[in-house]
């Protein structure tokens, strides 16, 4: 991949994973023809086996296949480079004027929006990814867990260890997979006080460890600095979340904006590093131990089991940021407008961003 085109596919590519992947699919295999179908699905299925944001490894893996390491590295910063610029320059815009009229209108609007996107996202990928009833009890039981405290990455650990348990008594090559499966699996020691070193800590095991869609990372994001060091509130963690849909590029670029709040310019430049480095490295070597994970029916199941429990999360923390959000009828309304646009017409999520933004911004100025 070039670096103009992974340039402009990362100063352009809004809509979220689904979109970004499609984008490049249509872009790579059918008008430049790059690369095969085949090949395409091939490393799409890769990047889904590993975690960290799963439309950014899509375009690293395919500047390593197009260019070798210097393919990688272009590919992989180009595609996250722009956005991660433009939220920073509203991490900016946020911490000088967040607390004017016209700002908080805006935010006012976005968030419904936000949270209409969210569930879309999670009634999506439910189709996909609750395959079978048991894998349907897996996902309820992550849930009540969930609810009960238990910390994410261990809930998706236990999800992931009960759903390979069938798996595991007709497959005994499973288990020499699970370890990479589980890379990052330790959770980080990291002091509740706010220093740039936690705050690098923190979005490095966030990038080693969030599997699924982007939206997966709210979860824990909500767990690590909203409940377990009090670094944001919920409504903190909402703009985030809205900031990060207002620009194009991967979800993840949250942590962009998350860092400029708690640490300025440095803080948003290791937030940015530490959650996009585990991409970099697992993209690295990920490629001889995909045809082995491909082969183990015990390390599919095991991912089937993090997939759901990924939504039971997501669904859990949709719950809590709605109730932040959600405030009166006008942002009800919002909200299930947005999740009917991009299930009955599929409207970009960006055109609802804006509307939404503009909706807040007039609310705002009638009350004043």
């Amino acid at each position: 991949m070039s670096l103009p085109r992974s340039f402009r596919l990362g100063t352009t590519a809004f809509g979220g994973p689904a979109a970004h992947i499609a984008i490049m699919e249509d872009e790579l295999v059918r008008r430049r023809r790059w690369l095969s179908r085949e090949t395409f699905l091939d490393l799409l299925g890769a990047s889904n086996l590993i975690p960290g944001p799963g439309s950014s490894e899509v375009a690293i893996h395919i500047g390593y296949l197009c260019a070798g390491w210097r393919g990688l590295l272009i590919a992989g910063i180009c595609f996250i480079l722009p956005a991660a610029l433009m939220v920073a320059g509203l991490g900016w815009l946020y911490v000088r004027f967040g607390r004017l009229p016209a700002i908080a209108g805006v935010l006012y609007g976005i968030k419904p929006v936000v949270i209409g996107i969210v569930l879309q996202a999670l009634w999506s990928l439910g189709r996909t990814a609750v395959k079978t009833t048991f894998l349907g009890l897996v996902a309820v039981l992550a849930l009540v867990l969930c609810v009960l405290g238990l910390h994410p990455l261990l809930l998706l650990l236990l999800a992931g260890g009960v759903a390979s348990v069938p798996a595991l008594r007709t497959s005994r090559m499973s288990l020499s997979v699970l370890p990479f499966l589980t890379i990052g699996g330790g959770i980080l020691a990291t002091t509740a006080s706010f220093s740039l070193v936690s705050l690098f800590l923190v979005f490095l095991k966030l990038g080693a460890t969030v599997f699924g869609s982007g939206y997966v990372l709210l979860a824990f994001l909500r767990a690590d600095l909203v409940t377990h060091r009090a670094w944001l509130t919920d409504a903190q963690l909402v703009d985030a979340v809205a900031m990060g849909q207002v620009t194009p590029g991967p979800v993840f670029t949250t942590a962009t904006f998350i860092g400029f709040i708690l640490g300025g310019i440095r803080g948003a430049v290791i937030s940015t590093a530490g959650i996009f480095l585990p991409a970099f490295l697992l993209v690295a070597i990920s490629g001889p131990v995909v045809p082995r994970i491909r082969k183990s029916k015990a390390a599919g199941a095991f991912l089937d089991g993090v997939n759901v429990a990924s939504l039971a999360l997501m669904a859990a923390v949709t719950w809590e940021l709605g109730r932040a959000s959600l405030v009166d009828i006008l942002t009800v309304v919002l909200a299930v407008a947005s999740l009917i646009a991009l299930l009955r017409f599929r409207v970009n999520s960006a055109w609802l961003v804006l509307v939404g933004a503009t909706i807040g911004l007039i609310t705002s100025a009638v009350h004043l």
